[in-house]
């Protein structure tokens, strides 16, 4: 398996791991927090190498 989809996998596992137990809310939520996140990260990485 490559690394690409090692890392689909993990994702995945890591996403089923920490839904576990939460109600439908709780996964809104955390889906709504970590979309922030990642969005957020992306705009900074895309600010700090305005020439890439």
């Amino acid at each position: 398996m490559d690394s690409s989809c090692e890392f689909v996998l993990f994702i995945s596992i890591l996403a089923c791991t920490i839904a576990k137990d939460k109600t439908q809310k709780e996964i809104e939520i955390l889906a709504a927090f970590f979309t922030q996140l990642g969005d957020t990260l992306a705009s900074i990485s895309i600010l700090n190498n305005p020439e890439k």
